[in-house]
């Protein structure tokens, strides 16, 4: 009696698990069933909020739901990247993840890394580009990199703080080329630019869309950017490797979940979100905002985040930002 009642019983516990799973599976094929979240790690009106809305509201009619973003500000982005990290595994709590994702942990500044999440897709890159006073003594990449050998340590380059994408680009840029020059820090990259303009250093190493306004009204001068294929905005422009350095570096962003996310749900948030970049809207609010769409697939920005991390580790290690074990 007691051994019978002991196997009802390992089956009742066995089908009451078996319904639970059902239930759950049940539950993930008929995402989604209520509002979706997007998390930014950056504040409202920046780059990276407003490319994100934009693409949020292309995805809702492909989700049948509001998507909603939710800026979760701190820590340079470390802030917000964990809270997608740590978010419920269900589909309703989505991210955009941004290259601080992988400058942040070699210098010490964040409990995690691009492997603690699962990478759904590549929205846009901005390569970095060499930028210098229209009336500057060099006129091409050439030329600048023999004067700043001439000069060592003279030149000043500016970007948008310290260990940040655009210092990171510069630190390469000299690394390759073998040039000694100081790296000077700014609130972001707009007052960097600004005090280009102002003779207060010689180049910037922001992306073209930072620069834009300034190349065109004929006070700056794009002396090449770092990518593999020329900036739409400035098509007269060569790429470095173009002029013999093979430099191809820039800031990024993309979707991600949290890791672990079901695979069905992680399907349908790809296929919602690789859908809605090809809307006229979103399209049309990246070219106003000058940002490069770069879509890839969750498998291609698999490969592309961690190639992405060895390459920022190891530029942040030689130029002395990588903080040591």
């Amino acid at each position: 009696m007691k051994k019978t009642l002991a196997i009802l019983t390992s089956l009742l516990v066995c089908v009451a698990m078996l319904a639970a799973g059902c239930g759950g599976k049940k539950e993930t094929e008929k995402y989604p069933t209520k509002a979706i979240t997007v998390i930014c790690p950056w504040g409202a009106g920046g780059g990276t909020d407003t490319i994100l809305r934009a693409l949020a509201k292309a995805s809702e009619k492909e989700f049948g739901q509001t998507v909603t973003v939710s800026n979760v500000t701190g820590g340079g982005g470390s802030t917000g990247h964990a809270a997608i990290m740590n978010a419920k595994k269900d589909g309703y709590n989505i991210g955009m993840i941004t290259f601080e994702l992988n400058s942040l942990p070699p210098q010490g500044l964040a409990p995690f890394t691009y492997k603690d999440f699962d990478p759904v897709m590549l929205v846009n890159t901005d390569a970095a580009a060499l930028t210098v006073n229209a009336d500057a003594p060099y006129k091409t990449l050439e030329e600048f990199i023999a004067y700043a050998k001439a000069h060592p340590d003279e030149i000043s380059i500016g970007n948008s703080a310290p260990g940040s994408v655009w210092h990171i680009a510069a630190g390469l840029m000299a690394q390759k080329t073998g040039i000694k020059v100081k790296h000077v820090p700014f609130e972001g990259g707009a007052p960097a630019v600004t005090a280009l303009v102002g003779n207060h250093i010689q180049a910037v190493s922001v992306s073209v869309a930072e620069v834009q306004s300034q190349v065109k009204a004929g006070k700056l001068r794009i002396l090449g950017v770092m990518d593999d294929k020329r900036d739409s905005l400035f098509p007269e422009v060569k790429t470095f490797k173009e002029q013999g350095i093979d430099v191809v570096f820039g800031t990024w962003r993309g979707i991600a979940l949290p890791k672990g996310t079901p695979a069905n749900v992680k399907t349908k948030v790809e296929e919602a979100f690789s859908k809605a970049m090809k809307d006229p809207e979103f399209v049309a609010t990246a070219k106003k905002m000058g940002l490069t769409l770069n879509y890839k697939n969750s498998t291609d920005f698999a490969k592309f985040l961690a190639d992405n991390a060895e390459m920022v580790d190891k530029t942040m290690d030689s130029i002395g930002l990588k903080k040591k074990k």
